[in-house]
């Protein structure tokens, strides 16, 4: 029980807890006893300029009442040294208050900083197989020989030289162009893949490609990212307004030809990208670079959806058999439901995964056509259905070209639409 005549050694039990366990101990009537009598020494107060007191947890807190106002009669003198010695003493063991963390202060960013993960296991890097090229060793040698003995060679420079001239067109906005499917293994990430690097390629703007598909998507893989650290997710809880240039690709994955990749995921099961924070993420960065590709979730996911619906320009890959013909069909004619400008702003690409399909392709192309889209053809290459990192060098060339093109295209359509 406190009294006048050891009042210091109050202070020394309030610090070290024993109020606490006193009160809970004694019940109702040890609070009763917590305060001292009128008359009696008090101890010093916690006022910073009067040197050390009693720290602000110790007033009020473990269950005890404050301590009297300082009008009530104040410590002789003679013993506020020794009670200041006595608190110097057993500071060390007084209870300090938390600080608390940044997390979890009212509008401050999140802490963690994710570690980095490969793209690819390394036990599992060994099993892939030398790159092999995209067609045959006899087919270029013969292609070589054609172009030295006709004018297919002038033709297929000023075919590449306009082509060029439409990829390097200055943008006033950043053009967004989102690559989506209606089943997975369509080609939609290559596609995605292709268009990045080629923009990358012929734009002196900075090129991002955005990956909306965190289920286990193939684009980091595709455009050979070693590893992957921040992802649309985190991202979207970072950016802000003031940021620059410099400050964004802080947190995105450099890629050769001042293109850069922006992860949906590290490759983990069961993440997720909810439309808000795909909003954000695109809005934000939108201003940071000329051209955006977005590798988007299958159909009808609400993130595709809306990549859809807000970007300047879609592609919708679709594999070159009578099912993917046919449901893309179905899918075409629902759009033509939606406002003019989404089937008009639209390319499918029809992708050959192997060497004969076994389909009429210039029919299905026509039937494909006649619901407003446009339609190109990737055509079979054996180093991209191989899977692994795209090397252009190693591309047919009927496939550069037909990358070429279809990029082309989609650039015009997308600075159609402001």
């Amino acid at each position: 029980m406190p009294n006048g005549d050891n009042w210091q050694s109050d202070v020394l039990r309030d610090l070290r807890g024993g109020a606490a366990q006193q009160q809970s101990a004694q019940g109702p009537a040890a609070q009763a006893q917590g305060t001292p009598a009128a008359g009696a020494p008090q101890p010093p107060q916690g006022d910073p300029a009067q040197g050390p007191g009693v720290p602000a947890q110790a007033q009020g807190g473990h269950g005890t009442p404050p301590y009297p106002a300082p009008h009530q009669p104040s410590a002789p003198a003679e013993a506020q040294p020794h009670a200041q010695q006595a608190y110097a003493a057993q500071q060390p063991h007084a209870p300090q208050q938390q600080a608390r963390p940044a997390a979890h202060l009212p509008g401050a960013r999140p802490a963690r900083t994710p570690d980095s993960r490969p793209v690819v296991d390394k036990t599992l890097a060994g099993a892939g197989l030398k790159p092999r090229h995209g067609e045959p060793f006899a087919t270029r040698a013969l292609r070589a020989a054609r172009r030295t003995v006709s004018s297919s060679a002038a033709r297929e420079v000023a075919e590449t030289t306009a082509t060029a001239e439409v990829l390097q067109q200055a943008v006033t906005t950043g053009r967004q162009i989102a690559v989506t499917s209606i089943r997975g293994g369509a080609g939609k990430s290559t596609i995605a893949a292709l268009l990045g690097t080629t923009y990358a390629h012929y734009r002196h703007d900075p090129v991002l490609l955005v990956e909306a598909d965190p289920a286990l998507g193939t684009l980091p893989l595709r455009l050979g990212a070693e590893t992957l650290r921040w992802t649309t997710g985190d991202v979207a809880g970072i950016v802000e307004p003031q940021m620059s240039l410099l400050d964004v690709t802080g947190y995105l994955v450099q890629l050769p030809d001042n293109a850069w990749l922006l992860p949906g995921s590290q490759g983990q099961i069961g993440a997720m990208l909810d439309l808000r924070s795909y909003e954000k993420v695109m809005v934000s960065l939108r201003r940071y670079f000329g051209v955006t590709v977005v590798d988007c979730e299958t159909l009808p996911a609400e993130v595709a959806r809306v990549a859809l619906s807000a970007s300047q320009a879609r592609v919708l890959a679709v594999p070159a058999t009578l099912e993917g013909i046919s449901s893309t069909y179905a899918v075409l004619e629902w759009m033509r439901g939606l406002p003019r400008h989404v089937i008009a702003g639209t390319v499918v690409v029809l992708t050959e995964t192997v060497p004969h399909s076994g389909l009429d392709l210039d029919k299905a192309a026509e039937k494909l056509r006649a619901t407003g889209a446009s339609v190109q053809l990737l055509p079979y290459d054996r180093h991209l259905a191989a899977g692994g990192v795209i090397r252009t060098e190693l591309l047919a060339q009927p496939t550069r070209l037909a990358a070429t093109r279809l990029a082309a295209q989609v650039f015009e359509l997308s600075q159609q639409r402001r």
